[in-house]
């Protein structure tokens, strides 16, 4: 892991991990949840985090524009998770009540030889990845 995917999860935990204030969303609780339990994983930890929409992010690669190729989370009222993508355009795979299942499920669908993160933007992942396949 590098010292870029530890600041990118210092980073994340800092500042969605810990539990709520009243005034806050309702959705920050069940977010925090998921950051930790995400974190907890392994092989997670190796992929670089990001955050929109209160949905949890792995990227293949450190900077914008991140990969798009691996399933995400997202926070529902009520303390549910919803698992879609890998992108936008995918169909939704699962909802469940678990942080902990919500994270097996985005394990359980990483692209083969996943992480760790590489430095640089899916761009620049993709030609080194296309350079390494030639050899």
């Amino acid at each position: 892991m590098t010292d870029i995917v530890d600041a990118a999860w210092h980073k994340v935990l800092t500042t969605y991990g810990e539990p709520s204030r009243p005034e806050e969303s309702p959705l920050r609780k069940p977010f925090a949840s998921l950051v930790r339990v995400a974190h907890a994983e392994p092989l997670l930890r190796q992929l670089s985090p990001w955050i929109g929409m209160w949905e949890l992010h792995f990227s293949r690669c450190t900077e914008m524009e991140y990969t798009w190729d691996i399933p995400y989370i997202g926070t529902l009222r009520d303390g549910w998770y919803y698992v879609e993508g890998p992108s936008r355009s995918s169909p939704r795979i699962a909802e469940t009540d678990s942080a902990q299942a919500a994270v097996a499920m985005v394990i359980d669908r990483l692209p083969p030889g996943c992480g760790p993160a590489f430095i640089g933007n899916a761009g620049e992942l993709a030609a080194y990845e296309k350079a390494r396949d030639r050899r």
